[in-house]
């Protein structure tokens, strides 16, 4: 994380102390990403006391990690939707999901949260000629089900138009798509709660939780009671609640950075959001100081590549060969997670609630999760219960096997990629 453009251009932010003693709260929350940070906010400013325990440092995980694109909507799309649960059902969820780009926008418009947010839309694209039937069920559906008007068919000309990347027969474009610096938003978020009132800690990792009479979370040297918790940790929460751990996976990503680029609308013309449709997708954008920022590319074992920054300019080029003799200035990885799903994993266990797995899609939907924990918490739990509802299945192969099981898929897709 020290090697990340991120940390390089965060905001001025004063770091929290670490948990010594005993504390109580309404709500304790283990994680301190957008996730908690969120649900910490939201709760204070309904009048809950709030504690968040970090292990590391506030936003370091993927929240501060991530690449930055706001996509609307879940992983698992509209037309799958309407498939799996009926038009009504779909109808429903998606009504709920789809607040999160929203909420998010809103949330740093009204407290002022510099994060270099832009709202130029997204593109996501094909790259297999045969993605295009789907791309055009999924528009269908959003259109015609969802009433969701913001996004269109991209021709070839249409992707090429906006950006030379190798390979490109169209796909889809959402309007309402966009990109920001994720850490800043985090480091925004937690500075706002702490007006709030919420008291945070910092490398202050939780090591066990206790749920038989309200919650407790003890860390090597404090302790939390409260009477809810909220697990919030996602690839980091390791097997503190064992019952949950199986239902996510953990997934890497690797992003490299350029210095400013000379040209950069002859990369990316309107500044949107893009990414692809492969199962190891790329995805790539233009920071506020107009460098590349591209993440992605194949990686078939969760330990990270010995350079980084040679690992991403080799997927750089493959895309964009005129960047050849670019050097990457920032390169650095992290941790997100998926589901079997690729619907996120939320729900309750006696007093402790969780939310992880968001799938590729956290930038947005976790300040939902947020959002609704704290609905739950007060007493209205029906977008909670929507969410919850999902209970994807555990991955196959318990603790020992779950990784080279993951591995194996992951050299399955990428194959099926090429092919």
């Amino acid at each position: 994380m020290q090697r990340s453009y991120y940390v390089a251009t965060s905001n001025p932010f004063t770091p929290a102390p670490s948990l010594n003693g005993r504390v109580q709260a309404d709500v304790c929350i283990v994680g301190a990403g957008f996730t908690g940070l969120s649900a910490a906010l939201f709760l204070a400013e309904r009048g809950f006391s709030v504690v968040v325990l970090e292990g590391g440092r506030i936003g370091w995980g993927a929240s501060g990690r991530n690449g930055g694109q706001m996509i609307p909507g879940l992983r698992k799309g509209a037309a799958e939707l309407v498939k799996i649960y009926g038009e009504a059902r779909a109808r429903d969820i998606f009504a709920v999901a789809i607040e999160a780009r929203d909420l998010v926008v809103d949330l740093i418009a009204k407290y002022n949260i510099a994060c270099d947010l832009k709202t130029a839309g997204h593109y996501h694209v094909a790259a297999k000629e045969s993605d295009l039937a789907g791309m055009a069920a999924e528009v269908s559906a959003l259109r015609e089900v969802m009433d969701y008007q913001h996004c269109r068919m991209l021709s070839p000309q249409d992707v090429r138009a906006e950006t030379p990347m190798g390979v490109a027969f169209g796909g889809v474009e959402d309007t309402q798509g966009g990109h920001m610096h994720p850490l800043n938003y985090a480091l925004g978020l937690a500075d706002t709660a702490r007006t709030k009132g919420v008291r945070l800690f910092e490398r202050s990792p939780a090591r066990s939780i206790d749920t038989s009479n309200g919650f407790v979370a003890r860390t090597e040297i404090g302790e939390v009671s409260a009477t809810y918790g909220f697990l919030a940790g996602d690839a980091f929460m390791g097997m503190l609640e064992p019952r949950i751990a199986s239902h996510i996976m953990p997934v890497a990503s690797y992003i490299g950075v350029t210095p400013p680029l000379e040209s950069p609308a002859a990369i990316i013309a309107t500044d949107k959001a893009i990414s692809d449709s492969r199962f190891v997708l790329n995805y790539f954008r233009l920071t506020a100081d107009r460098r590349l920022l591209f993440g992605g590319g194949e990686r078939y074992s969760p330990d990270p590549p010995h350079d980084m920054a040679a690992f991403a300019k080799s997927q750089i080029v493959k895309m964009f060969p005129q960047l050849q003799e670019t050097p990457i200035e920032y390169a650095w990885g992290g941790l997100a997670t998926v589901t079997m799903s690729r619907l996120p994993h939320m729900g309750r266990l006696g007093s402790a609630y969780f939310a992880h797995g968001f799938s590729g899609q956290g930038v947005v939907m976790t300040t939902l999760a947020g959002k609704l924990l704290a609905d739950a918490i007060a007493g209205d739990a029906r977008g909670w219960d929507i969410f919850a509802s999902f209970n994807p299945k555990p991955f196959p192969g318990g603790p020992m096997l779950r990784t080279p099981l993951y591995v194996a898929g992951m050299l399955y897709y990428a194959l099926r990629d090429r092919l």
